[in-house]
This record gives structure tokens, C-alpha cells and sequence, in this order.
């Protein structure tokens, strides 16, 4: 109770800060979740409250854990006061699970490649792994490659999906060790994007190389204690620096021009329709001019 009056204070002296015509947050309760929000997001905070259960319910079939938590989901109507609560430009989101606590930007939601069941379901499965692996055995990396798996998304970073740090990454042989990646990302905005990046990549790995319930149980190896370095030895009978070299070995194997046309496929191809219209309308004038021409010589 103390953290709901401490977080509903919070906030309310942030928006009034940020805005002194801004109206005091409200809350709607249900039994499994509390969610916070301005007066204009009313009808985003019912969306919350409907679909919540089946997110959390899609969690706990995935993981076979259960979410024994009631979560606080914060709306934020403004990106001004989202950036003074989250001090980050980049991101959407964010999940603080020792207080159960998810913070979102709704002013950025519904815009590709982000909506709000894509992020809800991602912070989400934060608080679900912080919840039942302990902090020290879940390297950065994996708690965000994990969620971006989950919720089919590149996570609550703002990302621009025409440009691939990772492709670029792999040409110039920067890839960012994943020991970098434990504990924190980095702050500028191209390095923070690779990270991400690297994270979903690394997790897609594993689940195309050994399968997802290869992930299911290294995840269940560290909720028992594990170290990650003991889970993957237990499981796959390699080490981490194995596991990354061997990814490494598996993007090298594909060239990453191959892999840009496939993720630029229909830029390209409206490209080049396009030009050939442009081609097309430049001939058509030119014959156009080649007949007047001609009738004007005959008239003469």
C-alpha cells in the first residue's frame, strides 16, 4: 500500500508539474490488475484492464510458472512527461519489476512496429522472469532477448525498422560481446539498438538450432538457481562464449546482403516499379515529341 501512495503521489506531481492544466491521474482495479492513467486515456486504460487476462494466461502456458502478481500499469498520455519519467528518448516502455510496475508511452502506441498488446505482453514477460529467476542469474540480454521472442517484437526500444544495426554490425565485425550486455545496454542510440538487436537474434537462434523448449528449460534451470553458464552446459552442453560463437558462425554463414534484400523485399520492388513508370512515361513523351515532329514536316 505504501508503493501505491508513493508511485499515485508521484505521479500525480509530475503531471502537474509537466502540465498545470493536466487533470490528476485515475486508477481503474480489477481483481488482477491496477492501471493508472490520465482522463483522456480512458478508453486505452478499459483495453488494458481486457486484455490482460489472456496475456497473462498466454505467459504462464508459455513459462508452466505462474503469475502470482497484481501489476500496476501506468499510461502516459504525453512523450514529455513518458521522457521525465523514464529519462530515456528511446524507449516505449519499461517495466520496473521489483515494484511490479510497467510505465508506457501511449502516444507512441499504434505506430508500427508497436501497439499496445505487442508491449503490454513484452514488460509483461519482464516482470514474469524477474519474478522467479533471481536478478544476478539473468544476464540483460536474455531478459530482453526472451521477451522480444515472447511478444514477437523488438521490445520497448523506438527503433527505426528501415535500418539494421545488426546487419551493418556483422559487415564490420562490431558485434557487442554479450559479457558487455550483462548488466547493462549502452546509452547512445545506435549501440542501444544493436543490443536489442543482438539479444532477439541470439534468442531466435536457439529456438531454430535446439528448439523453445530448449529455452523453456535453461530458463527453468536458472529459477532453480542456476547460473547461466551451468544452465546451458546442463541443456546444451556448451558455454556461453560457445553459444555466441557458434551465432556468430551461423550469421556469418548467411550473407547479409541476402539478408537485406529479404528485409527490404517490397521497398525494393517499389523501387524499381517506380523507375521503370518513370522510364516508361519518359518514352512515351519522346515518342509523343518524335510524331509531332514528324506531322509538323509533313504540314510544312
Amino acid at each position: 500500500m505504501t508503493k501505491y501512495l508513493q508511485l499515485w503521489a508521484g505521479l500525480m506531481a509530475l503531471f502537474w508539474a509537466a502540465d498545470v492544466k493536466a487533470a490528476q491521474p485515475l486508477v481503474l482495479q480489477t481483481d488482477e490488475v491496477a492501471v493508472i492513467y490520465e482522463p483522456s486515456l480512458d478508453h486505452a486504460a478499459g483495453e488494458v484492464a481486457r486484455i490482460y487476462p489472456t496475456l497473462r494466461q498466454s505467459l504462464e502456458e508459455l513459462f508452466g510458472w505462474r503469475f502470482d502478481i497484481r501489476p500496476q500499469v501506468v499510461l502516459v498520455a504525453a512523450n514529455r512527461n513518458f521522457r521525465q519519467l523514464s529519462r530515456d528518448e528511446h524507449i516505449v516502455a519499461y517495466a520496473v519489476p521489483d515494484k511490479n510496475l510497467i510505465v508506457i508511452d501511449y502516444s507512441r502506441m499504434n505506430i508500427q512496429p508497436f501497439t499496445l498488446n505487442t508491449t503490454l505482453k513484452h514488460e509483461l514477460c519482464h516482470l514474469m522472469l524477474h519474478r522467479h529467476i533471481a536478478d544476478r542469474n539473468l544476464p540483460r540480454w536474455l531478459d530482453e532477448g526472451v521477451c522480444q521472442w515472447v511478444s514477437d517484437g523488438i521490445g520497448e526500444i523506438l527503433i527505426n525498422k528501415d535500418w539494421s544495426g545488426l546487419d551493418a554490425a556483422v559487415m564490420a565485425g562490431r558485434i557487442i560481446p554479450f559479457k558487455r550486455l550483462s548488466e547493462y545496454f549502452p546509452r547512445d542510440e545506435l549501440s542501444l539498438i544493436l543490443a536489442y538487436e543482438q539479444s532477439k537474434s541470439v534468442v531466435n537462434y536457439l529456438d531454430r538450432q535446439y528448439g523453445y523448449r530448449a529455452i523453456l528449460e535453461i530458463l527453468d534451470s536458472l529459477k532453480s538457481g542456476r547460473t547461466l553458464e551451468s544452465a546451458l552446459m546442463n541443456r546444451l552442453g556448451i558455454l556461453p562464449a560457445q553459444l555466441e560463437d557458434a551465432w556468430l558462425d551461423h550469421l556469418a554463414s548467411t550473407p547479409r546482403w541476402l539478408v537485406f534484400l529479404a528485409n527490404h523485399l517490397y521497398g525494393i520492388l517499389f523501387f524499381l516499379a517506380a523507375v521503370l513508370t518513370m522510364f516508361g512515361y519518359v518514352r512515351h513523351r519522346r515518342r509523343r515529341k518524335k510524331i509531332y515532329e514528324q506531322w509538323e514536316e509533313e504540314e510544312w
